[in-house]
């Protein structure tokens, strides 16, 4: 999971690049970049950490135009720590091209072979955005014979990319010279949402984003999703033009999008992911009334911020007390998208608090928005116990997480996962708590995709099946040797 935008403008694009950035920080906290074109010529910085720490003035100054992309970094592949795996990603032929990714490719083994053998071209990182430039460069090169390219050249080769890759992949490239392109994968795994304006001596600006409270907050109209398998290309002059370049295209969007990584105010594939969350909570709390005797509950709390609309139908439906019990430091990152298990254990206390009037003597039920690893979840009913909780009941408005996550969330173990291999008692030992409750995978399912036309959500985490169907377990057990969480 990262965040990306692009945006072609009639004013200097490092600012609004920076802007959106910021309203993407929660997709990614391990580095950040921005590139700007000016003319031909490509600017680019990039840094590890946040976006307000990593952008100083005299780094804006230095990234002049009026064409720009970003990127946050949430590391699924290659290395948080290193700094030369910060996106963008730039190649120098042909034309240029810089590129920003948000997604986990599936066969990088694959095209890693390819690219040193047939195309030719070296890789200086293990990150698969570095991979994904270098496909996308050589198939672009395949299409020119002349100086000149025309966006059927730049079709053509995101078809053959297409066809050369797997997994998920939301991405966005600029093209010295030429404009901005974006494209999605033949699944849609991953968001990708484009938006205008009328504004200055373009006749209209553009933006890609990953999600789209980047459009409300730059005073964007909302055109409409990048299609699954669907290539946008925006010149220099503000001239868009679209082609569906996968053959067989269909949309089966991740379900971890709804259920803890988008904003709440963001809406994905038609769907709002408040009301998506609503409505797991609603679902939630029917699956509780069948498993806890009434009047067993004194309060419902959330732990905040992505399981509060969950818990607050939680409660309403239930017709139980609604209470917020943890105080949330927000100087501290999303823990669950910190490198390394040691980092993340420790994050916990820092990042919560217990107030003890809240919890004394009383019947606890937690909502989180899903329990992955469980050290969050074993931390949070310990802090419930000690700040003077009678009894604790945990709940997940998601299922159990028992499968790894490959299509851009880091989850690569099955033995990291507190649900693996567990049946629901035993997690509820692990944990601590009095009593567990999980939503059902239909339950969230069909929450999600209520009052929407989308029939399918990638689940892998959830179910174990697969949507790109390439994913076999000798690969499973190669990523839990070689990539860490």
């Amino acid at each position: 999971m990262c965040g990306i935008v692009g945006i072609v403008s009639s004013e200097p694009a490092n600012q609004l690049v920076y802007d959106s950035l910021l309203l993407l920080q929660h997709r990614g906290q391990d580095s950040t970049g921005i590139a700007t074109a000016e003319g031909r010529t490509f600017h680019v910085h990039k840094a590890k950490g946040h976006v307000r720490e990593a952008f100083r003035t005299r780094d804006m100054r230095a990234l002049p135009g009026t064409m720009g992309l970003g990127h946050v970094r949430y590391a699924t592949k290659g290395t948080a720590a290193n700094e030369e795996e910060a996106q963008p990603f730039y190649v120098n032929a042909p034309y240029g091209i810089v590129l920003v990714h948000n997604g986990n490719l599936t066969n990088t083994r694959e095209l890693t072979q390819e690219l040193f053998h047939v195309d030719r071209r070296h890789l200086n990182t293990s990150s698969d955005t570095e991979l994904l430039v270098n496909v996308l460069a050589h198939e672009l090169q395949e299409q020119v014979s002349g100086l000149d390219l025309d966006p059927d050249q730049i079709f053509a080769a995101v078809e053959r990319v297409h066809e050369r890759v797997e997994g998920s992949y939301a991405t966005i490239a600029m093209i010295a010279g030429y404009g901005l392109l974006a494209f999605r994968d033949p699944f849609g795994i991953r968001p990708l949402v484009l938006g205008r304006r009328s504004r200055g001596f373009l006749e209209t600006e553009w933006v890609v984003a990953s999600e789209s409270l980047v459009l409300e907050s730059g005073g964007y109209d909302f055109v409409r999703d990048v299609e699954p398998g669907e290539a946008i290309f925006i010149a220099v002059d503000g001239e868009m033009t679209s082609k569906q370049c996968a053959r067989n295209p269909r949309l089966v969007p991740c379900s971890f999008e709804y259920v803890y990584l988008a904003r709440p105010d963001s809406i994905m594939n038609g769907i709002s992911v408040y009301d998506a969350r609503l409505r797991l909570g609603n679902r939630l709390a029917d699956t509780i009334a069948q498993y806890t005797p009434s009047g067993d509950i004194d309060v419902v709390m959330p732990i905040p911020d992505s399981s509060r609309p969950a818990a607050m139908q939680v409660a309403q439906k239930l017709g139980i007390e609604y209470r917020e019990g943890f105080y949330k430091n927000r100087y501290v990152g999303r823990t669950f998208i910190m490198p390394g298990q040691a980092e993340r254990k420790k994050s916990v206390k820092q990042k919560l608090n217990a107030m003890r009037s809240e919890f004394k003597g009383k019947n606890i039920l937690i909502v989180d928005d899903s329990i992955v690893r469980g050290t969050t979840s074993k931390e949070i009913v310990q802090m419930a116990r000690e700040a003077g909780a009678n009894k604790v009941t945990f709940t997940s408005a998601a299922p159990p997480v028992r499968f790894p996550h490959v299509y851009g969330i880091n989850m690569p173990s099955r033995h990291e996962l507190i649900a693996h291999g567990r049946k629901i008692p035993e997690i509820n030992m692990e944990l601590g708590s009095d009593n567990l409750i999980y939503q059902e995978v239909a339950d969230m399912q069909a929450a999600i995709l209520e009052g929407s036309n989308i029939t399918e959500l990638e689940m892998s985490c959830f179910t174990g099946e697969y949507v790109t169907g390439t994913v076999t377990p000798e690969y499973l057990a190669w990523v839990e040797r070689t990539q860490l969480s």
